[in-house]
Formats: structure tokens, sequence, C-alpha cells
């Protein structure tokens, strides 16, 4: 029960988080805009600002990210996700003080460095404290309730900013940030390789099977050996963590299709607000509307439909369910011929959802306790590096076809070019259905041999 008790703290910890963080992307354009060129509808300069913001915010978290997984295996989840939790605070705070131009660049600055702490340290250290805590056979359904928890706060962080005024937003925001870091101090306890041993008891199991999960628990982390060497200092090398990865067909082929599906995902980030902004007019209202159903559609699907069918099928056959729904999803934004069709767009979530849990269980289930947290963090890394390529790709492009001087009238033509992505990545995952079985035990048993 105390295990149960923490794995719930924690998710209260990560909804409260993914609330202070998402309330402010609706306010955060419009808020842009008046800085950078008021009055305007479409502008070139807060385009590239926001593309910069990611490439770097990307490129810090690429070299960030897998030592702080490294680290937690370590030192334990909790003493390095207090770095994350806590400097999220400080962008929210200086929007909630002023939203002037050099309260905006100052805002800009800080807003990069608490990136590369937090945007993908936080999901990194979060799921490799869940699987500290659950089984292999039911961390596909804890996995996809973690994003239905931090997708639920998506949805309430939205909804919230969508009748709050925006100085209100970012005030509200901080002071959630704020008493996110305490809580997690208070109430989340520690977690990590040193911390519970491979046959720890699932807390998602009944009490009754509880002694049954964990011999098969046992067993089957048994069978993965170590993926990386034993270490005399304090961090692998980078030729260690691409042995990681490709010392596994699995790893492999799940860093593969994260790097396409990303860099799809952070190409229609980088151009969407920017695209309906300049083709439907939408405001502050309209991106909240749009995100609320898209946030919503995520919730319904990692918190009910997500379980239910990890119960049946795998998590390769819930990774290509998914990246169909991401390609259909991606392509509709880019097609779009009336103000309503975002809407529908964003509907397909309930199937994108199902795409970054099942990597993560792909990825998860092919080491064993003790990489948790680096083969989080390479994977997170391998997130971030498409976030760097995105930004430097799209942002000229967005802002070339959103120009008075675009050579044809396709608005949505950046758009299109993300969804093509997240179609190889689609293509990628369907080849890989199928080779992972003795071909992957093969692999790892080879790799530990070496």
């Amino acid at each position: 029960m105390k295990d149960l008790a923490g794995l719930g703290n924690l998710f209260v910890a990560a909804f409260l988080f993914h609330f202070a963080s998402y309330m402010v992307i609706p306010a955060i354009t419009d808020v842009t805009m008046d800085a950078v060129c008021p009055g305007r509808d479409e502008c070139s300069v807060a385009i590239y600002l926001a593309g910069f913001q990611s490439a770097i915010t990307g490129l810090g978290a690429l070299v960030v990210t897998p030592i702080v997984g490294n680290l937690s295996d370590k030192y334990g989840r909790k003493a390095l996700m207090t770095l994350p939790f806590t400097v999220a605070v400080l962008p929210s705070f200086i929007l909630a003080c002023n939203r002037s131009k050099v309260y905006f660049y100052v805002y800009y600055v800080v807003r990069i460095v608490a990136g590369v702490f937090s945007e993908g340290s936080m999901q990194c250290l979060l799921l490799a404290y869940v699987a500290d805590q659950v089984g292999a056979r039911r961390r596909a359904a804890a996995f996809g309730l973690l994003s239905g928890v931090s997708t639920a706060g998506f949805v309430s962080g939205t909804l919230a900013a969508r009748f709050l005024p925006t100085s209100s937003t970012f005030q509200v925001a901080a002071a959630v940030a704020a008493a996110t870091a305490v809580y997690l101090r208070a109430f989340v306890p520690d977690s990590g390789a040193n911390s519970f041993g491979d046959g720890a008891c699932d807390p998602l199991l009944q009490a009754s099977s509880c002694s049954a999960a964990t011999s098969s628990s046992s067993s089957s982390d048994e069978d993965l050996l170590p993926m990386l060497p034993p270490h005399k200092g304090a961090l692998p090398s980078l030729s260690d963590m691409v042995a990681l990865l490709t010392g596994s067909m699995t790893l492999s082929g799940a860093a593969i299709v994260t790097f396409f599906y990303s860099l799809g995902e952070y190409g229609l980030q980088t151009a969407l607000l920017y695209y309906l902004k300049a083709q439907f007019g939408y405001s502050k209202d309209e991106f909240a509307n749009l995100l609320l159903i898209a946030g919503a559609a995520g919730m319904l699907s990692q918190l009910t439909v997500m379980p239910v069918l990890a119960r049946f099928v795998d998590e390769e056959i819930l990774l290509i369910l998914g990246l169909l729904g991401g390609c259909t999803h991606v392509f509709l934004y880019g097609i779009a011929w009336s103000y309503w069709v975002p809407y529908f767009a964003a509907v397909f979530v309930i199937l994108s959802a199902l795409i970054h849990p099942s990597i993560r269980t792909k990825a998860s289930k092919s080491v064993g306790s003790n990489e948790q947290g680096i083969v989080q963090g390479c994977i997170s890394g391998i997130n971030s590096f498409a976030g760097i390529l995105a930004p430097l790709i799209f942002t000229p492009l967005t802002a070339w076809v959103l120009s008075e001087t675009a050579p044809f009238n396709f608005k949505g033509f950046s758009i299109m070019c993300a969804g093509f992505c997240t179609l190889i990545a689609f293509v990628i995952s369907m080849r890989m259905r199928g080779k992972s079985g003795a071909n992957e035990k093969l692999a790892i048993v080879q790799h530990g041999q070496a």
C-alpha cells in the first residue's frame, strides 16, 4: 500500500506540473505578438523567436536528459526531479509580474534555460519512477495512466486559461508550479534502482496475486542482461549510450520511430498556432478551445482506451494504431479548408495519444531495473534532438509560406511536410512488427557476452 500511495502522490505531482505548464500556452502566442509585433496578425520575427527557443531548448535537453536519467539510476528519482520542478516556476513568475517588451525578453531567456532542465528530464524521470514500481506486464497500462494524468493536467490548465484573463493566467500558473515543487518534496517518496529491487511488488496488481507477479517480474528481469558495462565513474560515455540503443533491435526501432514522429510532432507545434492565426484569425480563446478538444481526446485515450486495449494487444499494435491516427491528425490540419476543420482534426488525438506510452513501454521492457533512467533519458534525448531539428527546418518554411512573398497560396504546406515525417514513422513501425522475438534475445545475449 505504501508503494501504491507513492505512485498516487507522483501522479498528483505530475498533474499539477502539467497544469501549470500548459496553462500559459494559449496566452503566450498573443503575448509574444504584442511584445514583438504589436497590432499585427502575421510576424516572422515572432515565428523565428519561437523556433530559436525550441532549438536551443532541445539542444540543451539532448545533453542534459540522459545524464539526469543516469544519475537518477544511482541516486534516486526524487532528488533529480526536484530540479525541473523548481526551475519551472521562474518563467511564469516573470510574466506574472509584467508582460512588457523588456519583461518578455527576460522571460524568453529564462524560459530557454528552464526548458533545458525541465522538458525532457521531467518526462524521463516520471517514467523511470513508474517503471521502478510496476511490473513489466502491466507497464504499458501504467505508462498510459501517467500520460493520461499529464494530459488531464493539460486539459485542466487549458480550461483555466480559457476563462482567466491573461494577467491572472501567469499568476495562477506560477503559484501552482511553486506549490507542486513543495508537494514533491513533502509527499512523494524516493524511488530508484537502489530503492526498489527487481522483484518489487506491482502496486497496480491485486494483493492476492502480488507474490506471483513478483516471481514473474524477477524471472523476466533476469533474462535481461545489463546493456551497459559497470562504471567506475559517475556517468557513461556517449559511445556507451550509442551502444545501449544499438545493442537491441527493440531499442533501435524505438529510437528511429521516436525521432521521425517527434520531428513531425515538433514541426506541427512550430507551425500550427501561427498558421491558424494567419489562415483563420484564431486568438487565445480559439487556441484554448482547440487545445481543450485535443487534450480531452488524449486524456480519454490514455485513461480509458489504452488500459483496456493493453490487456488484449501488445504495445507494437498500439503504436501502429497511434501512428495511423497521428498521420491523419496532422494531414487534416495541413489541408484545413474551414475554421472548424482543425477542431475535427484534434479528435484524432484519441489515437495519436497511444504513441509515446507505447514507445516508452517497448524501451522499458528491453532493459533491467538498473537502467530504466538511462534508457528513458536516451529516448528523451532523441526526442530533444528532433526538437532541435524541427525549428531549424519548419520555422523558416512556415515564415516563408505565411509571408506575402510566398510563391504559392498554400499556408498549410509546412504542416503537410510535418505530416510526411509522421508517415515515415508509421512505415517504420509496420516493418518493426514481429521482428523483435528471438532476434531480440540473441542481440541482448551477444551484447552481454561482448
